[in-house]
Order: structure tokens, then sequence, then C-alpha cells
């Protein structure tokens, strides 16, 4: 079965009435947990987008405190697994501040890690690229933003 595109998908949902939506949306929920996730966010917390960065920032803390620090390799795969959870977040909600201030956190926790991510290659070069993406990110603010977020990216560096 070939998938179809986003232009035939919105073509078709015109057709359906809010109750074959509901139906609709309802299924899709049940198949994968990030759909729900997304639907989640859509309904309860996309107004409150400083409501849901709080309660990321909150998951991230809990994942880097039960993170196993005996080994580098715990660690890395640790760091990984909560990285590919703040993106996931960050494409739930789409706005370009969000995922520059998650992203900022998320590298302000790493650098704060114990033992010291720069005796480890891999660790210090994830750590780089993030910082390096979020320049990136930054560069495409508003101006005043990009002013605050420049002077939170330089005390990470």
């Amino acid at each position: 079965m070939k998938a179809a595109t986003v232009a035939q998908l919105k073509k078709e949902l015109q057709y359906k009435d809010s109750e074959e939506l509901m139906l609709l949306c309802l299924r899709l929920a049940k198949f994968k947990l990030e759909n729900k996730e997304l639907l989640t966010y859509l309904l309860f917390e996309a107004e409150d987008e400083e409501g849901f960065i709080t309660g990321v920032k909150e998951t991230v803390d809990v994942q880097f405190s039960e993170i196993n620090t005996k080994t580098y390799y715990y660690i890395k795969k640790s760091v990984r697994k909560i990285l590919r959870g703040l993106k996931k977040y960050i494409r739930y909600s789409g706005k370009k501040e969000t995922e520059v201030e998650l992203l900022l956190y998320f590298c302000k926790k790493l650098g704060e890690l114990r033992p010291s991510i720069k005796r480890n290659k891999t660790l210090s070069n994830l750590y780089e690229r993030q910082l390096v993406l979020l320049h990136k990110k930054i560069g495409g603010l508003h101006e005043d933003l990009q002013y605050d977020y420049t002077k939170l990216l330089d005390n990470l560096k």
C-alpha cells in the first residue's frame, strides 16, 4: 500500500464532517504513542507554550538525574536518548523559540554533567554539534531574541 501525499489527504479531509474527523483522529491515536502525544500537545498544551516548555524541562531534569554515570558508554546512550526525546517534543511544538530554549537547556544540563563530557570525544562532539545547531537556529529569530539567546549561548561556550 502506497501512502497518499499530504495534499491528497488534505483534499479528502475537506469532505469529511466533524464526527468522521473525530473518529479518524481517535483511530490514528490508537496506533502509535507519538500520534497520541502529538494530539495531546495540540489539544491541551499548545495554548500554554511556557507550561509545555516547563514540563519538558522537568522531564529532562529527571532523565539527567537517572543517568548511570559509571561508564561513558551508558552516559552516551542516555544522553542520545534524552536528545532524541527532546527533538520529538520540539517537532510537536514547531516553534523556533521553543526549539532554541529547549536545546539551550539541554546543552546547559549536558555541560553540568559529572563526570565531565570533555574527557569523552563522542560526548564533546555531540555537545559541539548542538552548539553549532543552536547558533544557526538563533540566527533565524527576531533581533531582540537573537541578542538574549546569543548571550546564553556564549555562557555555554
